[in-house]
């Protein structure tokens, strides 16, 4: 998640003390017709990054800004983050997963990357060289070739702890599978809006609207647009908006809605869940369905914060990302006003979730540091006797395997 940008790598002739890499028209992964070449090289030293001025139909008014001035110590490595997908028929998809694994033999990535008949779902973390080598090779397949690669600013190690490059028959997870939905046909999904639209259309829709966030409850928790209402669900395989005879609009935001003429703006973290949901609102008669293109973290690297309030969560070891880490000169005030303890419900300022000390509970849970202190990094009173206790961890740390913590 993040910035959209390339780590050029430079020809030994052109190495000095601080090189400087810098993002161009002719390089830049927003212009998704360009292929990216790298070098299988040792990593130069104390790379800065600095922004590129190319501007696209994603957002016409705003440069490719990348994160500046990130400067890098001698002999450490450089990772970042990417993220893409794309339905598209895969006539066997088993060969098409054993040419990716032959493509990344001897290369640094970790993370997910799922492929089937539908299609190819991909997050992952790898040396800069290497994850850019991999999703420049994919775009070179005409079959893929205009996928949106969304390419993290740099940080300093993986965030996925191993990788899993596999056929799974269902590219996101939900009840009864999405190998029978029609995702590969683009009309059954909804009209994907760049992010400059989505801002013109949460600005100054005088229509029927309703904003429909399709992630999970504790992703909300930490940040969400302006007008969208909490998702009732802890797991996006769960979620049925719109699918129920139930008229409780509490729980569901399509409940009693005009099918035929109320517009339906879906959005979440990359985009996949919205178009994955967007084909079954099709089938159940929703007539006016757009999704934000690219996802909140495109929508953030494209127009900032506008009508966003807090981080953004995402399913790696980063788990919350200010829109600052995103698009640089990002800010918003609104930021630490909404966040509530789970356990006393105080206001908090610090936008990541953390899981249980009990290893059987494990909850993801948003949590002020009074109460950590005194349930000991624990949920509930309940949780604090139970037999499996982790340490509580300070600052951004994650809990390892249980292992590493059971003889100690």
């Amino acid at each position: 998640m993040g910035s959209l940008t390339t780590l050029a790598s430079l020809p030994p002739k052109y190495h000095h003390p601080h090189p400087i890499t810098t993002i161009t028209p002719n390089n830049c992964f927003r212009n998704c017709s360009i292929s990216i070449k790298t070098k299988r090289m040792k990593l130069i030293n104390n790379i800065r990054l600095q922004p590129c001025n190319c501007t696209t139909a994603q957002s016409s008014s705003t440069p490719n800004w990348v994160k500046g001035n990130q400067v890098f110590e001698e002999d450490e490595r450089v990772f970042v983050v990417v993220n893409f997908y794309r339905f598209v028929s895969i006539q066997d998809p088993e060969a098409e997963v054993d040419k990716h694994l032959e493509f990344l033999q001897g290369r640094d990535i970790h993370g997910r990357i799922y492929i089937n008949e539908q299609g190819i779902n991909a997050q992952y973390s790898g040396s800069s060289e290497d994850a850019l080598a991999y999703a420049s090779w994919i775009k070179k397949d005409e079959r893929f070739k205009d996928i949106l690669v969304q390419v993290s600013s740099p940080v300093q190690r993986h965030a996925f702890p191993r990788l899993k490059l596999r056929y799974k028959p269902s590219l996101v997870q939900m009840e009864g599978g999405v190998s029978h939905l029609p995702l590969v046909d683009s009309s059954m999904r909804a009209t994907p809006l760049t992010p400059s639209e989505w801002r013109e259309k949460l600005s100054n829709s005088d229509k029927d609207v309703v904003l429909l966030d399709v992630r999970n409850g504790y992703e909300w928790d930490i940040g969400h647009f302006n007008g969208a209402q909490r998702p009732n669900v802890d797991c996006f395989r769960s979620t049925t908006f719109g699918l129920s005879e139930s008229e409780d609009v509490a729980s569901d935001p399509l409940a009693n809605v005009d099918k035929e003429n109320t517009e339906i703006l879906m959005y979440c973290t990359g985009g996949i869940r919205c178009d994955v949901y967007s084909t079954i609102l099709r089938q159940k008669g929703y007539k006016h369905l757009y999704t934000l293109k690219g996802g909140i973290s495109h929508y953030l690297e494209c127009e900032g914060p506008v009508e966003w309030i807090g981080n953004l969560f995402v399913f790696d070891s980063r788990l919350s990302l200010p829109p600052s880490s995103v698009k640089h000169d990002s800010t918003n005030d609104e930021n630490t006003v909404f966040a509530k303890c789970y356990i006393c419900g105080s206001q908090i300022s610090e936008l990541r979730h953390r899981n249980c000390a009990n290893l059987d509970c494990n909850l993801l849970f948003l949590c002020c540091s009074s109460c950590m202190n005194d349930l000991r990094g624990c949920c509930t009173l309940k949780c604090t006797s139970a037999d499996r206790l982790r340490p509580v961890l300070p600052g951004h740390e994650r809990y390892k395997k249980w292992h590493h913590y059971r003889d100690t």
